[in-house]
């Protein structure tokens, strides 16, 4: 088969596009991928790196209120339609699907356009405007929360298949997640993170943390900051705890996030659909920090549905302190009873086997077509 992918800016838009990609590797050996993102966004990093053919269009998002940037935006969609036409007849793919992010409007308009079977899927618990302005033309719209389907009335079909990103996680090996971070199977591992670019005021608050962390000797933190917050990060928490706290790791980046998940008692971060994917996949409690400079505020929605389910706390922004988040990872640490109820409550809300269904969906999708 020849599958396109489209899906950009952050991870949260790219790791479940690949997910779809790995899955498709697993059940049709041979399948061919082409991946068309932004000329900005991480993908055109992360894309190369997994062996998939990238090729990139220039575009941007729509303002919430006129303004000539929209003109602009009207004149680089239209120019993103052509080149992605372009693109799509020397392909000639089987199936389209796109993942979210502003590059996938010129990408899958022209995809359906061309009468090439197109699905999109949406990770959020509230839809963001590219998926609202795709679904009336594509074959079908992918949800990640059960309840999303109502939010798409003028699609063909709609229907509720978890994040991708599940499946990729649901079969990680924690034995190389010990591994890689040096520790011993079975360690009691609490990970922090900020999102795939990481986030300035888990930093702040991690670094006011960083000295209480010895307070919890039976526990190793793990804090991922985010390439470009890393040096700073680690200086100020030097200067802070006048040394490196012993069981605090402070990495930029993981690589094998799957690995590092499967081996983690509880995680503290932000609420992006694919994390929360994440960490419902393989029942892991959360305490989660919304993003508050999100469109619709979609992150407090995200995690709001996993608290509901029991699965997860919530600490929002304008009350996060390194003392806050340190009182709520010790509170669940040393409550053995309470965590694991909240791990079987993110259970429940895991659909680890998402990614299969996306390839199903688009398998069948393709031979309609034939």
């Amino acid at each position: 088969m020849r599958i396109v992918l489209s899906g950009g800016g952050t991870g949260g838009h790219i790791y479940p596009a690949l997910a779809v990609a790995k899955q498709f590797s697993e059940e049709v050996p041979g399948t061919e991928f082409l991946y068309i993102g932004g000329t900005r966004g991480l993908e055109s990093k992360l894309v190369p790196q997994e062996n998939i053919r990238f090729e990139a269009i220039e575009i941007s998002g729509f303002r919430r209120k006129l303004s000539m940037e929209n003109v602009k935006t009207v004149m680089k969609f239209l120019k993103g339609v052509s080149r992605a036409k372009q693109l799509l007849r020397e392909f000639k793919p089987d199936a389209v699907i796109g993942t979210g992010g502003y590059v996938c409007g010129p990408v899958v308009y022209a995809a359906a356009k061309l009468g090439i079977p197109t699905v999109i899927h949406e990770q959020n618990a509230v839809p963001g405007l590219t998926n609202k302005f795709l679904s009336k033309y594509v074959n079908t719209v992918a949800v990640s929360f059960e309840g999303t389907e109502k939010a798409f009335p003028g699609a063909k079909k709609v229907e509720y298949t978890g994040n991708p990103r599940a499946t990729t996680v649901f079969k990680a090996d924690k034995g190389r997640g010990y591994a890689s971070l040096g520790l011993s199977s079975g360690t009691d591992i609490v990970l922090v993170a900020g999102g795939s670019r990481g986030a300035k005021a888990i930093n702040e608050a991690m670094i006011e943390m960083a000295p209480l962390t010895d307070k919890l000797p039976k526990v190793h933190f793990v804090y991922v900051t985010g390439e470009s917050y890393y040096e700073a990060t680690v200086q100020e928490i030097r200067k802070k705890a006048g040394r490196m706290p012993s069981r605090l790791h402070v990495l930029p980046y993981i690589h094998n996030m799957p690995e590092v998940l499967a081996a983690t008692k509880l995680i503290a971060g932000r609420s992006g659909a694919s994390f929360l994917a994440e960490v419902t996949s393989l029942g892991i409690p959360s305490i989660l920090i919304p993003s508050p400079n999100v469109t619709n505020n979609h992150q407090e929605k995200n995690a709001r549905s996993l608290e509901a389910a029991g699965a997860a706390s919530v600490i929002l922004e304008n009350g996060l302190s390194g003392e806050s988040l340190f009182r709520e990872v010790q509170r669940l640490m040393k409550d053995e009873p309470a965590r694991q109820e909240m791990a079987e409550a993110a259970r429940k809300l895991g659909k680890p086997d998402s990614a299969h269904i996306l390839v199903e969906m688009l398998r069948s999708l393709a031979a309609q077509k034939a």
